[in-house]
């Protein structure tokens, strides 16, 4: 395959086209792009998540370009590939981009440190999803997938937590067998954890799912009768839990305790009937398909199902 036309030596971004658009997007756009949502990636999952995938050397003949210009920056791990973030430099660089207008997303300008093995299996789990799509012919891009979505829970719970913040949201478009436009909140877990603790975040989503404005002591209905979730999202998201960082028994037994602990207490019960919720191992996704029946409902049902049918 050619390794096409070399990276220009200097960028000069005075706009950026949109992208992962249906028009060709360069190459080094589509990367700082793909890593300004994603935070970090390996050298084979930021390739893969471009459209199309360039040719490998290629790729890297960008990356290096790129680093040298200072809005890249890579760390190099014994026996495992680099892992590439934007520098400060580049993440405000990618900030005044058209296709981030509005979003606030000038974060801490490295994912890299104490929870780089996290954030890279979120970036899996991406990818996952992504590359299942377009097997699909589904429309879903890097873009359409936000890390670290954060909503504040304010219902008076003394004891419970003051804000969800999940893992990913995904914003998905099925085109077959019938067109719907399908939203996922997502959290990875890779073993680190209690079964009862993993347990324990399908509470928040309750509650926030339940949560209406508090005034004092007592709970005051908004005036627009609408719950908090109502203001962002017309139907609220599906809940997926990606489990990894142990072998399959292990895992299987992760999942079956969470189903257990969430038809116990009641508030999950009746969240996991109202809200389509499941959970899935991510080895299985990269090699089945993400909309795979590899999911198995956190409600009372029996059998494994795709994530688009639970």
């Amino acid at each position: 395959m050619a390794a096409g036309p070399p990276c220009p030596g200097t960028l000069m971004f005075t706009s950026s086209p949109t992208a992962f658009s249906h028009r060709p997007t360069p190459v080094r756009e589509q990367a700082l792009a793909a890593l300004f949502v994603h935070r970090a990636a390996e050298t084979d999952q930021l390739r893969r998540l471009l459209s199309p995938p360039p040719e490998l050397r290629y790729f890297r003949h960008c990356l290096r370009d790129l680093q040298r210009q200072g809005v890249l920056s890579s760390v190099k791990r014994a026996h495992h590939p680099s892992v590439w973030s934007l520098t400060k430099d580049g993440a405000h660089l990618v900030a005044n981009w058209p296709e981030f207008a509005g979003q606030r997303r000038v974060r801490r300008h490295t994912a890299l440190g104490a929870r780089t093995a996290h954030t890279l299996a979120v970036t899996r789990t991406a990818l996952a999803f992504v590359e299942d799509a377009r097997r699909r012919g589904d429309e879903v891009t890097p873009l359409d997938w936000s890390p670290e979505v954060a909503h504040p829970v304010r219902d008076g719970a003394g004891d419970g937590d003051r804000a969800l913040i999940a893992d990913a949201l995904l914003r998905y478009t099925r085109t077959a067998p019938t067109r719907a436009m399908l939203r996922a909140f997502v959290e990875v877990d890779r073993a680190t954890e209690s079964s009862e603790r993993l347990a324990s975040k399908v509470i928040t989503y309750a509650r926030f799912h339940n949560h209406v404005s508090v005034s004092g002591r007592r709970e005051v209905a908004d005036v627009s009768g609408m719950r908090a979730w109502q203001r962002t999202y017309p139907v609220f998201p599906r809940l997926l839990f990606v489990l990894t960082g142990a072998g399959r028994k292990a895992l299987l037994h992760r999942v079956a305790d969470l189903r257990a602990l969430v038809r116990e207490h009641p508030a999950t019960a009746r969240f996991a009937e109202e809200v389509p919720s499941g959970a899935a191992v991510l080895e299985e996704l990269e090699t089945q398909g993400a909309s795979a029946a590899v999911w198995w409902p956190l409600d009372d049902r029996v059998g494994r199902r795709s994530w688009m049918e639970l």
